[in-house]
């Protein structure tokens, strides 16, 4: 039987075996301190942070967790995936290592920052 879509970050997170919930939480904490003002919403079946765009999506899998902060995130920061799996959108933190929350906290920082000067000025 199909898992029902999660209304929220905290259904999604619960979905998932004890440690990797731990993960989970861990990533979502580290966004949440990031940009303290983005909105939590679940966007194509993700938690997902959203500011005036979505700024990043992360999610659950049986060996790592995925994050996603789109194209410009990824090649701003594609020097610091060496030890990671990644690709033009993607990145994935392996379940067995520290998550990398430095990372994380940057790349949102720089996604949130990105989404602003995106935003026209109101005169």
């Amino acid at each position: 039987m199909e898992q029902p879509k999660p209304e929220n970050i905290d259904q999604y997170i619960a979905n998932f075996p004890a440690a990797t919930q731990k993960l989970l939480q861990q990533v979502r904490e580290t966004i949440h301190l990031a940009v303290p003002d983005a909105k939590e919403v679940i966007s194509y079946s993700m938690p997902a942070f959203k500011q005036k765009g979505i700024l990043v999506y992360f999610a659950g899998y049986a060996k790592h967790i995925g994050f996603y902060p789109t194209g410009s995130g990824i090649e701003a920061f594609k020097d610091e995936f060496v030890n990671y799996k990644w690709s033009k959108g993607a990145v994935q933190f392996p379940l067995d290592q520290p998550m990398p929350l430095d990372l994380i906290t940057r790349i949102t920082k720089f996604k949130a920052e990105r989404d602003l000067e995106k935003t026209p000025k109101k005169k």
